[in-house]
């Protein structure tokens, strides 16, 4: 699994995402000087419409490409203005007719290793800048689809945040670090997340302190867990898929519990809670 060309997807109407492409246009190496090198390298395709609608998208141009992020914004459906950075896979885990794009009962490829160091850099560098808002995962959720591997990360919730520039930057230079600084580990175990709320808190301390590397997230609000949903994220996920991570306390009660794990033993597959994880 190796990923040399990657593309960055912003929307000419997404303050955030031309805030984090404005500051990551200092970071990028000449294209023709990285081919000859044989560099990682990124390019930029900003569309004028919103990007989790796969229809805005030219997929020809995506298909050139192994690996895509997205740069965007975060906003809250609800009241709440916290300032987030985050991380997620793309996709719809319900069967039901998506309002935010994507298909019905299908996400996109991601990479857990490339999220986990993507993870890890977008905290060090919050963290080096002095940068005070919350870093963490999303579950999986809206659109597009595409057929390439990809992550959106973001920049939450309000206006102010989106137009942030030391936000930006902070982003830009983490997305710049990890092209470049990206390595396979076959060391890192490969995890599924199952369970708890949109954000991940759960699961943020398991991708940044443990061995683990986590890819796709199924929240408990998406249940009850259907076998095509395990069978969706191990399908989407680049790496060999070596466990389930459950958030227990987040499986809700007793019946979703039991059914969890019901679809869990039915697939043979070794599951694991998030607190007999070494952190």
């Amino acid at each position: 699994m190796t990923y040399k060309k990657y593309l960055i997807i912003a929307s000419k109407k997404d303050k955030a995402g031309i805030n984090i492409t404005t500051q990551l246009s200092q970071f990028r190496d000449n294209p023709l000087f990285s081919s000859m090198a044989q560099k990682p390298s990124f390019d930029f395709y900003l569309i004028d419409k919103e990007i989790i609608y796969t229809e805005n998208l030219d997929l020809d141009k995506i298909n050139r490409y192994d690996f895509v992020i997205f740069a965007s914004k975060h906003s809250s459906s609800s009241s709440e203005t916290r300032k987030t950075l985050s991380i997620h896979a793309p996709g719809n885990w319900l069967s039901t007719m998506p309002k935010f794009g994507g298909e019905a009962s299908k996400v996109c490829k991601t990479s857990a290793l490339f999220q986990k160091q993507i993870f890890e850099k977008l905290n060090e560098n919050a963290e080096k800048y002095h940068l005070n808002y919350e870093v963490t995962l999303e579950c999986t959720h809206h659109g597009p689809l595409i057929d390439k591997p990809c992550i959106f990360i973001e920049i939450g919730s309000t206006e102010n945040e989106w137009q942030d520039k030391k936000a930006g930057f902070v982003v830009a230079k983490t997305i710049s670090e990890t092209v470049i600084g990206f390595k396979e580990n076959p060391f890192n175990e490969i995890a599924i997340g199952l369970g708890g709320k949109h954000y991940c808190q759960s699961f943020n301390k398991i991708q940044l302190k443990s061995n683990v590397a986590i890819s796709h997230v199924i929240p408990s609000y998406v249940f009850p867990l259907k076998k095509e949903m395990i069978e969706e994220a191990i399908r989407k996920t680049e790496e060999e898929v070596d466990f389930i991570l459950l958030d227990w306390k987040g499986l809700g009660n007793s019946e979703q519990r039991k059914r969890v794990l019901q679809i869990l033993d039915d697939f043979y597959l070794q599951y694991r809670k998030t607190g007999e994880i070494k952190k």
